[in-house]
């Protein structure tokens, strides 16, 4: 009982940890941040490839720190599905399938059209309220060129639109969707405006102000559908610079 308990605190945290960045705590992130922040930003702009080899020597080296505090950022990556552990072969950068990618949005498909037109009915005016603050730091993370932070920026909009038509059962559908999805969006984006299209994530907001719950579904279902074609699934054969190169404008002294 005690080891199921375990197990699901752990998968709760790391289905979480995309969605609530902000909740962690500085301080023991503190040694590994840097190479975190390095490594998810070469996976989000396509400088690290899915499925590249991710050795805890060679970063260890390019990021002069000890292999104890890349595998603690390397750890973080898997928690947040940017990366996978494989047992006596190391990390990788995460590489899901396009039937996978395809199931994910399909499922958001099902699922977040109902929530929209929950929150449509459910919405107060401070609800509105903190959606459009929330769209102001999505465009200003767009308009920077801070594409990982657009993406999680996205992925947290959804979220709020679950959260405010309080039904537990859909909001953690939705929470675990959109991470994965996050992920997806990340590796394969063929468009910077698949992350959040800026017109489609304000008539939500509107429709749901105004309480028309049949638009709400209508325009999310349209949203995820262009967010699905926006992305490139075609398999291709990608360039095999080291790793050092390939992160070379990623190292830095802090974040």
């Amino acid at each position: 009982m005690e080891a199921n308990q375990a197990f699901c605190a752990c998968a709760l945290k790391s289905m979480l940890t995309v969605l609530r960045e902000d909740d962690r705590d500085d301080k023991p992130a503190a040694r590994w941040s840097p190479i975190y922040y390095g490594l998810r930003d070469a996976i989000v702009s396509h400088r690290l490839a899915p499925g590249t080899k991710l050795p805890e020597d060679e970063l260890a080296s390019i990021y002069s720190v000890s292999r104890t505090v890349v595998r603690a950022a390397l750890q973080a990556l898997a928690h947040d599905r940017l990366a996978r552990l494989e047992p006596n072969r190391g990390a990788f950068v995460a590489q899901p399938s396009k039937i996978e990618a395809r199931e994910v949005f399909e499922a958001r498909a099902l699922i977040e059209p109902k929530v929209a037109a929950l929150a449509a009915r459910a919405a107060v005016p401070s609800d509105i309220v903190q959606l459009r603050h929330h769209l102001e730091k999505e465009h200003e993370a767009l308009h920077d060129g801070r594409d990982s932070d657009a993406i999680m920026l996205s992925a947290r909009f959804h979220v709020g639109i679950a959260e405010i038509a309080a039904h537990s059962v859909f909001t953690n559908f939705v929470r675990d969707l959109v991470s994965h999805s996050s992920l997806i969006i990340a590796l394969y984006w063929k468009r910077r405006d698949a992350t959040c299209e800026k017109h489609a994530h304000h008539a939500l907001v509107d429709a749901i102000e105004t309480g028309d719950s049949a638009n709400a579904a209508a325009l999310m279902n349209s949203h995820l559908v262009d967010l699905l074609s926006g992305l490139d699934l075609t398999d291709k054969v990608e360039k095999s610079d080291s790793l050092a190169d390939l992160l070379q404008t990623a190292v830095q002294p802090g974040r």
